[in-house]
C-alpha cells in the first residue's frame, strides 16, 4: 500500500476546472464548499485512464480542503461483481487516495431513485413504454430527422403507476417494459428524446441479492446520486457533455436539496495501448493475457504488479494535465515518469540475466572477498550491500564477444574489463562444449586493481557479475508492450493482430546474494539493465520471481 497523498501542492498550474471552482468559491457558491466524486462501474479493473479522474477528483477535494466520495456505479448486475468492487477500493488506495468514511453504491439509493420515478410519474413527465430496444431505435429518429412519439407516450398517470408497480413486483419477463422520461422527441439533442430511465432485468446484483428486478439507468441514477451525497462539481468526461442537459432536467424536475455541476474535461488516451474495458475483458477472457494483472495491462492492478509506483502515475496525471480536447498522450511520457522516480527511489543490485561462467585461473581458490558497494549511487542514506568475491562468478553473455563490432566496450579474448566494485580481468581462453557452444571463460585478475585503477593501462568497459556458488537463482520476466502498433484500435484489421508476440520473455537469472530476502513489490535496479520488482504474488522467498519495470533508457525508440 502507498503512503496517503496528504496535500496537492499550490504551484501546480491551474486548469479549466479549478478556475471555475476559483469563480465558485469567490462568489460563495455552495457556501465555498468542494465536494467531488469517483464513481466507477464495477464490471472491471481500473486502468490509467481511470488514475486521471482520480486524480482529478481526489486531488482536487485535497487542494480546496474538500471532500472526495468513492461511489460505485453499480447499476448494471449482469456485468459486475465483488472481485471488481474490492480491485477498484484496493487501486485508489494503492494510488494514495482515501475516501475515509465515504464509500457509497449507487445500490443505497435503489429505494430513493425509485421514489423519484414515481414522482416523475405523478409529474405527467415518465410513462411506461412497450416497445422492443430496437423498436424504440427507429422511433428515436437520426442527427437530423425528429424522433416519433411511442404508442404509450399518452398513458394515463394511473395507468403508468400500476404497471410500474407491477414491473418492481417481477411480473414481467425482461424487456417487457421500460420507464422512460417524458421529454422531447425532436430535441435536436438525442439523449433527451425520452431516454430510457429503468428497465427490467431479472438479475441477482452483488449489492442488493434479489430485492430487485428494475434497474435504473445511468444517467438518471447518477445525477440523483450526487445530489443525495451533496456532491457541487461532478466531474465528467467528455463523451458525457451531450448528456448534461438530462442531468440537469431531471435535477430540475425532482427538486432535490442540492443541484451540481457537471463538468467535462477530455479522457486520457495512450499510444501503445487500448482503453476500453470491454476490449480489455475481451483480452482476460480469451487469455490472450494472463488475467486483469498481467503486468503487460493498463490496468492499475497489472501496473502495479509490474513496478510501476504510484508517484510516478500520480505525476504523470498532472504532466498531462486537463483539458477539454482530446488528444493522444506519448507512453514515453508516462515511461519518463516511472523513470525519473525509481531513479530516486530504488536501490541498485546485480543479476546477471543470460548467465556466462567466468573461472579466474590466479585466483586463490580458497579465498573470498566481501566487497561493500552503495546501495544508491546519490543516496548514500540507503547504505552498502556485501557481495562476496570468487574464483568463479557469471557475467551477462552479452558482455563477451569473441570478434567485437566497432565500439564494443565489454569483455573480448585478450581484451580487459572491470568488474563492478572489483577486479579487472583478462580473457585468455575460450572454452566450448562438443558442439562449439562457449561454455565458460578462464580469465586472469589482475589482484592490485580492487579500487583502485590499473597502472600504465586505461580499461574502459565496466560490467557486472555475480558470485557463482553463492549467486540466487531467480525467475526473470522481461515485459515489453503488448501492442506493437502506436494505435491498436485504429490500425487495419482487428486491434488483436496488433499483439506484440515478443511482449513477455522469461528467463533463468543469477542474482547477488544481498537479493535473498526480497519482499514482495521490492523495486531495485538491475545494474546496466533496467529497474525490476518481485512479483506481488508469485515471488515466493526461496523461489523469487522479478518483473522488468522499465528498461534504463528508451529502447523502444530506438527499435522503431
Amino acid at each position: 500500500m502507498s503512503e496517503p497523498v496528504s496535500t496537492i501542492s499550490s504551484s501546480t498550474p491551474i486548469n479549466f476546472i479549478h478556475q471555475l471552482i476559483n469563480d465558485d468559491v469567490a462568489s460563495g457558491k455552495n457556501q465555498g464548499r468542494v465536494h467531488t466524486r469517483f464513481p466507477p462501474e464495477p464490471n472491471g479493473y481500473l486502468h490509467i485512464g481511470h488514475a486521471k479522474s482520480i486524480c482529478l477528483n481526489f486531488g482536487t477535494a485535497l487542494k480546496y480542503n474538500g471532500l472526495c466520495n468513492l461511489r460505485f456505479d453499480d447499476t448494471n448486475p449482469e456485468k459486475e461483481n465483488l472481485e471488481y468492487v474490492e480491485s477498484i477500493k484496493a487501486s485508489v488506495k494503492w494510488l494514495g487516495f482515501d475516501w475515509q468514511d465515504r464509500l457509497f453504491y449507487a445500490s443505497d439509493y435503489f429505494d430513493k431513485l425509485y421514489e423519484c420515478a414515481v414522482t416523475l410519474i405523478k409529474q405527467g413527465k415518465a410513462y411506461v413504454c412497450s416497445l422492443t430496444p430496437e423498436q424504440a431505435r427507429l422511433y428515436r429518429g437520426t442527427l437530423t430527422e425528429p424522433g416519433q412519439p411511442s404508442p404509450d407516450r399518452e398513458r394515463t398517470i394511473a395507468d403508468n403507476l400500476d404497471l410500474f408497480a407491477r414491473m418492481k413486483s417481477g411480473e414481467f419477463a425482461d424487456g417487457a417494459y421500460t420507464l422512460r422520461a417524458k421529454i422531447d422527441m425532436a430535441s435536436p439533442n438525442i439523449n433527451l428524446r425520452d431516454p430510457v430511465i429503468y428497465r427490467i432485468r431479472h438479475q441477482h446484483h452483488h449489492q442488493t441479492g434479489d430485492k430487485w428486478c428494475i434497474y435504473p439507468m445511468y444517467d438518471y441514477t447518477h445525477c440523483i446520486s450526487d445530489a443525495l451525497e451533496g456532491i457541487t462539481h461532478s466531474l465528467c468526461t467528455l463523451e458525457f457533455e451531450d448528456h448534461r442537459p438530462l442531468y440537469d432536467w431531471t435535477l430540475d424536475q425532482l427538486g432535490l436539496p442540492c443541484h451540481p455541476q457537471q463538468i467535462e474535461f477530455a479522457r486520457l488516451n495512450i499510444n501503445y495501448t487500448v482503453m476500453s474495458k470491454r476490449k480489455l475483458k475481451q483480452l482476460v477472457d480469451e487469455k490472450l493475457v494472463n488475467g486483469w494483472t498481467d503486468p503487460r495491462m493498463p490496468t492499475l492492478e497489472g501496473m502495479r504488479r509490474r513496478g510501476y509506483t504510484p508517484a510516478a502515475i500520480r505525476n504523470f496525471c498532472e504532466m498531462v494535465g486537463v483539458t477539454k480536447s482530446n488528444s493522444l498522450v506519448e507512453v514515453g511520457q508516462l515511461e519518463y515518469c516511472l523513470r525519473e522516480d525509481l531513479d530516486a527511489t530504488a536501490p541498485r543490485a546485480m543479476c546477471v540475466l543470460r548467465p556466462l561462467k567466468v573461472v579466474l585461473t590466479n585466483y586463490p581458490a580458497a579465498q573470498t572477498d566481501v566487497l561493500h558497494l552503495s546501495r544508491h549511487p546519490k543516496d548514500a542514506g540507503m547504505g552498502e550491500r556485501e557481495i562476496p568475491f570468487t574464483r568463479e562468478l557469471y557475467i551477462d553473455r552479452n558482455d563477451f564477444e569473441e570478434v567485437p563490432p566497432p565500439g564494443f566496450k565489454r569483455l573480448t579474448t585478450g581484451g580487459e574489463v572491470r568488474l563492478r566494485g572489483a577486479y579487472i580481468i583478462k580473457c585468455e581462453q575460450v572454452i566450448r562444449d562438443s558442439s562449439g557452444n562457449i561454455t565458460e571463460l578462464h580469465c586472469s585478475c589482475d589482484m592490485n586493481t580492487l579500487g583502485k585503477n590499473a597502472e600504465g593501462r586505461k580499461v574502459k568497459g565496466v560490467i557486472h557479475w555475480v558470485p557463482a556458488q553463492l549467486a540466487i537463482p531467480v525467475e526473470v520476466r522481461m515485459y515489453d508492450r503488448l501492442f506493437d502498433h502506436p494505435a491498436p484500435d485504429a490500425a487495419e484489421g482487428d486491434y488483436r493482430d496488433n499483439i506484440n508476440r515478443n511482449s513477455l520473455v522469461v528467463l533463468k537469472a543469477l542474482a547477488e546474494p544481498s537479493l535473498a530476502n526480497s519482499p514482495a513489490e521490492f523495486r531495485c535496479q538491475f545494474e546496466r539493465e533496467g529497474y525490476f520488482c518481485t512479483d506481488r504474488f508469485d515471488s515466493k522467498p526461496g523461489a523469487l520471481v522479478f518483473n522488468l519495470t522499465i528498461g534504463l533508457k528508451d529502447t523502444w525508440a530506438r527499435q522503431q
